[in-house]
């Protein structure tokens, strides 16, 4: 039987027993910790996580704290004195030896979770709550004039928004912004309710959205 897991932003395909260099996590060595991200279970029937796989684990003895190999970045600029430039760097790991694979009951184990830089199973191994956790009330007003596609399947081009870059503009498709009249249209308790949603506080009245997208809004017409 064997497990693919996650941990450190990376995965790994293991089975009883291989040792394995991880990204560091906080445990001493001897320690036992489990590794709670498991996007797949193989061996006689196969098991594929949606991403994960609930109550599946892979626990495993932590054997040190080690660094990886030196790793060199030389930069070199023409024309410019004083600008040769080495740095090394060596990644902080940690070698640990698989000891079982848990199908299910992971949650009960008791066995501390193996948590660090990227990992996602970064939660108590206890008993998830069954009720549902309160949503936060957001700020603002959810603006009334948000659409689920673009009209005639045309978008504007948002990137003229200064701020605004490919990234963004992605995420205000996610959230039903796809034409720049819509953005002129907001009013200040719909701009508090898109912050939150862009996670970018203030950048929509510090870079003059609405005055901008007015602007490229008359231009069509």
């Amino acid at each position: 039987m064997f497990a693919v897991l996650k941990t450190g932003g990376k995965q790994y395909r293991v089975q009883a027993g291989d040792v394995l260099r991880v990204e560091r996590i906080a445990a001493q060595a001897g320690e036992k910790v489990q590794f709670n991200d498991i996007l797949m279970l193989g061996g006689d029937a196969p098991v594929i996580g949606a991403p994960m796989i609930d109550g599946a684990a892979v626990q495993a003895e932590v054997i040190d704290q080690i660094k990886a190999d030196k790793v060199i970045h030389f930069v070199k600029r023409r024309r410019k004195h004083s600008s040769q430039r080495t740095k090394g760097h060596r990644q902080k790991l940690t070698l640990v030896r698989v000891t079982d694979i848990l199908a299910s009951g992971a949650d009960a184990t008791g066995v501390k979770v193996a948590v660090g830089t990227g990992s996602v199973s970064g939660f108590a191994v206890t008993a998830a709550p069954t009720q549902t956790a309160p949503v936060a009330n957001l700020t603002g007003v959810k603006p009334a004039n948000l659409l689920t596609e673009a009209r005639d399947g045309q978008p504007d081009d948002l990137k003229k928004i200064s701020g605004v870059g490919p990234k963004l503009e992605a995420l205000l498709h996610k959230n039903g912004v796809f034409h720049f009249d819509q953005i002129a249209a907001w009013t200040e308790e719909e701009i508090a309710y898109m912050n939150d949603q862009l996670s970018f506080k203030g950048r929509i009245e510090r870079d003059g959205w609405l005055e901008q997208a007015a602007g490229f809004a008359a231009e069509k017409e």
